[in-house]
């Protein structure tokens, strides 16, 4: 709160209304105490209107216990409806989460297994070009040694 809040708070409705109550009863026992009256008239009068007030106050409080009570309920209800759909949107999310989760795992699972094909199968087939490659080299490498070997014999037979 600022300065002038503390200074000049504001006033609750309810706040005027007991003002406004209590002023109206000392304004009306201002009235009956100056009014020109016997003492005895007096006196009734004063405990007619306070059996009136008592009553009227009685009356008050009753219907502000019954309006509490019925709030309170009201209240308590809310809530507890509202824990309840809480708790059911928490399990219907937990079991949405667990089933995604479940989804994902399969479908990792999965792709790590067409991974693995795919190696498996490439795998081979590096092997087998490999193979080939190497059958390739050799009989080139046998026809090189064999037409060296036919120049080194005919180069050796015509030195003769």
């Amino acid at each position: 709160m600022n300065k002038a809040e503390t200074e000049y708070p504001v006033q609750s409705g309810s706040t005027f209304t007991k003002g406004l109550l209590i002023g109206g009863l000392l304004g009306a026992a201002a009235a009956l105490l100056y009014a020109p009256k016997t003492g005895r008239d007096m006196r009734s009068d004063l405990s007619d209107k306070w059996g009136t007030v008592y009553d009227k106050s009685k009356d008050v409080a009753s219907v502000v216990s019954d309006k509490t009570t019925e709030l309170a309920k009201n209240v308590g209800t809310k809530t507890t409806d509202m824990a309840k759909t809480v708790g059911a949107s928490t399990s219907t999310l937990l079991s949405s989460v667990k089933s995604a989760s479940g989804m994902v795992a399969d479908e990792v699972k999965q792709a790590a297994s067409n991974v693995s094909d795919d190696a498996r199968d490439t795998a081979e087939t590096v092997a087998n070009e490999a193979k080939n490659t190497s059958a390739d080299v050799a009989k080139d490498v046998q026809k090189t040694s064999q037409e060296t070997a036919r120049e080194v014999t005919n180069k050796t037979r015509s030195s003769y």
